[in-house]
């Protein structure tokens, strides 16, 4: 008997900044995100914090694998890599190590940096917006081709390797990938390249113009989250959240749990299948259980109460 093709229910990752948390920490919010239904972690990636330079920040690729092997079954990657940050054959032996090591849980989230100042305050350089992008093709190139096993003559502008071949291959092949972004170079290389295409927020309203250049790349974005868990704390949730981050305007939205499903069904219904919630009470563990019970598994059922 024929059956229906039901869609996959959206896929929730927690975007956590490894800032202002010590190690320990970190693991309880991972530990508490994979209990609540979460499918994975995402950390972001800079030399000192973006607008809160005075505050610790542990590495990137050192936190991730440090969550890695503190899980069991959440993935771990970046929302997003800075590519100018890493050589391509350094960061292919890294996310390899990490994909063996997690058990295939590790992906690779990368784009050609958004904070391109801090690239001259640390002195790596900045060549400009084009040219990073340049550079960015490049190394994917690089990465896959490792990937893939093969031995790799490359010759270009940013990078030259000559007879360059790794091993172990991935557990899968290849680790997958995610590139952020919008404009059209860096569609190209989502198109080429890239299991996942996250969409800048504040371009949601170009998602149906922009959608065919990402190939068959599946969409995913970031949300800013205030989650509002009674009435009677709704006034104080709105205050706080608006007060730390003003900046991010359209990009958070303030809400209950039957608000918060509401939007996220409504965007899933549009083509994003997955969302990185980063929570404006950094992800307190109440709030991951809460949003996992009344958000996330309500939504994995199929719930049409946004509908």
């Amino acid at each position: 008997m024929a059956t229906e093709d039901v869609a996959a229910p959206p896929e929730f990752r927690l975007f956590l900044p490894q800032m202002r948390m010590m190690p320990d920490v970190l693991v309880g919010r991972a530990r508490a995100a994979e209990a609540a239904g979460f499918a994975g972690i995402a950390l972001m990636d800079h030399l000192a914090p973006p607008m809160a330079e005075d505050q610790p920040m542990y590495e990137a690729m050192v936190t991730a694998t440090w969550l890695a092997a503190h899980t069991e079954r959440l993935g771990v990657g970046h929302l997003v890599l800075c590519d100018a940050l890493r050589h391509p054959a350094v960061l292919a032996q890294q996310a390899t190590s990490i994909d063996h090591a997690s058990g295939g849980r590790f992906e690779l989230g990368i784009g050609w940096g958004s904070v391109p100042t801090e690239l001259d305050t640390f002195g790596v350089g900045d060549p400009g917006g084009p040219a990073r992008v340049r550079r960015l093709a490049e190394g994917l190139e690089i990465m896959t081709a490792l990937w893939r096993g093969e031995t790799v003559d490359f010759d270009g502008e940013f990078f030259r390797v000559a007879g360059a071949h790794q091993r172990p291959a991935p557990l899968a092949g290849r680790v997958p990938l995610l590139i952020g972004g919008a404009g059209r170079r860096t569609l190209e290389l989502v198109a080429r390249f890239a299991d996942w295409w996250n969409l800048p927020v504040h371009m949601l309203g170009r998602l149906d113009e922009l959608r065919p250049a990402a190939g068959e790349a599946r969409v995913s974005i970031q949300q800013m989250v205030a989650f509002v868990p009674s009435e009677d704390e709704r006034a104080r949730v709105t205050e706080l959240a608006r007060r730390r981050f003003a900046a991010y305007g359209s990009g958070l939205v303030v809400g209950d749990a039957g608000e918060l499903a509401d939007h996220f069904g409504r965007l899933h219904d549009r083509g994003v299948e997955r969302f990185y919630v980063w929570f404006t009470d950094f992800a307190a563990p109440d709030t991951l259980a809460a949003f996992g019970t009344d958000v996330i598994k309500p939504l994995a059922k199929g719930s049409s109460a946004w509908t």
